[in-house]
This record gives structure tokens, C-alpha cells and sequence, in this order.
């Protein structure tokens, strides 16, 4: 079982909960620091979640607790390049589905029927090929913009991740792992946008993740986020905040 802590306003964690119960006994945790695990409504005191291990006396002030030690370099657990392009794949089948009914609002098909008979009557492929882009421009325009709204608004909600990356238990986040905004995501996939209509999905946006240290594509890059693994509903239902000197998550 992992155990999220809070302290000092902040979240840290996750932790293995029978570390936390030896900083406890060790007093490098206190009883009135707030805990989370999953199956938890709401944050709760240590004590409460572990009334069994008793803390010993304060530790030295020269020895800061593990958690202090932490508190600005928080783990995050990165979503490999596999894993993301397996989840940009799922995507990509789900959006099949608007993009064949735009196709037919927009007479693609019938377009892909006149390029087929061109084909057949021995056309010049150059000519038939231009033909059928511009029979089908409205209908490509409108399945751009599905799929950029897509990703925005699925990336920006509560479930911080399209079905693609919840299928895998993965969720897109800013860079204190929290949930990002409607403008972030959108910023975030205009990159996105900009490789499909260049053609260079996924090409352009995931091939960075496989050398950059936080496994960070180039969308992510320039919008400032990060793609976790562990779904939003997994984490803690909201950050500690402090009040009067102590906790009131």
C-alpha cells in the first residue's frame, strides 16, 4: 500500500506505507502529519491511519527528516514512449469514427469513389491525386479539428487523460504533477495540430521522449507537462493546504 503525505502544504509522496510507519517510530514523521492511500475519502492524520506506531523523541534539529530532504524533488513515475504511443494508437482508432462522419458529410466518399474510377480509366495519378485533396479539404480541415478538441478537453479534465491513456493507466499533468488547465492543454496541443497537418505524427512529438530525462515529448516541452502513469482518480482528492499552523486538508 502506498501512503501520500502532507506537510508544511505541500504533497509528497507516494511513499510504501511501512516506510511511513518507520519514520513514525522514528519521530521523523509526526502523528498530526496528514496521510492518503487509495480507498480514502479525504486526507487524515497519521494517527488515525496508524494509531499502533508511536513516535519516538524528536529527532536532532541537525538531522532533517527524509521528507524535508525531498520536499523539491518529488518522484514522479514517467509514462515510457512505448506506453504513450500505444495509448496515442487507442486515440487514434476512437477517432476513426468522427473522421469517417465527416468524411461522408463532406462527400469524401464520394470524392474516394471519383479517384478510384480516375484510377481505374487509367487518369493521370498527379491530376487524380490534386483532384481528390481538394474534394476532400473540408472534410480533412473538419477531422483536424476534431481530434484537436479531443485531446484538448479530455487532457484539461478531470480525468486528465484521453481513453487512449486511461485504457493504460496514464494522466497528463504540469509540472508539480497537478492537473492542467483548458489554455495549457490547448497550448500543449497546438503542437500536436501543427505534425498532423504536416504529416509528422508521431514522428515529431514522441520521438523525444525517448532521450529526454522526464521522458518528455515535444508538446510537453512547450507546454510545460508531464504524462504520469497512475490515473487522476488514483491520486489524493486535493493538496494539503495549511491554516492556522496546522493541517486542514
Amino acid at each position: 500500500m502506498e501512503v501520500w503525505i502532507g506537510r508544511n502544504g505541500e504533497r509528497h509522496g507516494p511513499y510504501q506505507e511501512e516506510q511511513v510507519r518507520e519514520w513514525l517510530r522514528s519521530g521523523q514523521l509526526s502523528p498530526d502529519d496528514l496521510g492518503w492511500r487509495e480507498g480514502l475519502a479525504d486526507w487524515q492524520p497519521l494517527s488515525v491511519l496508524f494509531p499502533q506506531d508511536k513516535p519516538a523523541p524528536a529527532p536532532s534539529p541537525n538531522s532533517p527528516p527524509p521528507l524535508q530532504q525531498r520536499a523539491n524533488a518529488v518522484d514522479f513515475d514517467y509514462a515510457s514512449f512505448w506506453q504513450r504511443f500505444g495509448a496515442w494508437v487507442i486515440d487514434l482508432i476512437i477517432l476513426i469514427i468522427p473522421s469517417l462522419i465527416a468524411m461522408y458529410a463532406f462527400d469524401g466518399l464520394e470524392a474516394y469513389k471519383h479517384l478510384l474510377e480516375q484510377i481505374q480509366n487509367g487518369a493521370d495519378m498527379t491530376a487524380a491525386m490534386r483532384t481528390y485533396a481538394q474534394a476532400t479539404e473540408a472534410a480533412s480541415v473538419a477531422s483536424l479539428v476534431i481530434t484537436y478538441l479531443y485531446y484538448v478537453f479530455f487532457e484539461a479534465s478531470k480525468w486528465q487523460a484521453t481513453p487512449g491513456k486511461l485504457a493504460l493507466r496514464l494522466r497528463v499533468t504540469d509540472l508539480h504533477g497537478q492537473r492542467i488547465t483548458l489554455g495549457r492543454s490547448a497550448a500543449r496541443n497546438v503542437v500536436r495540430l501543427s505534425a498532423a497537418i504536416f504529416g509528422l505524427i508521431p514522428l515529431i512529438c514522441y520521438l523525444a521522449i525517448t532521450w529526454t530525462q522526464r521522458k518528455q515529448g515535444l508538446h510537453d516541452l512547450w507546454a510545460g507537462t508531464y504524462v504520469l502513469n497512475g490515473t487522476a482518480q488514483e491520486q489524493p482528492p486535493q493538496r494539503p493546504s495549511r491554516e492556522h499552523g496546522h493541517f486542514n486538508a
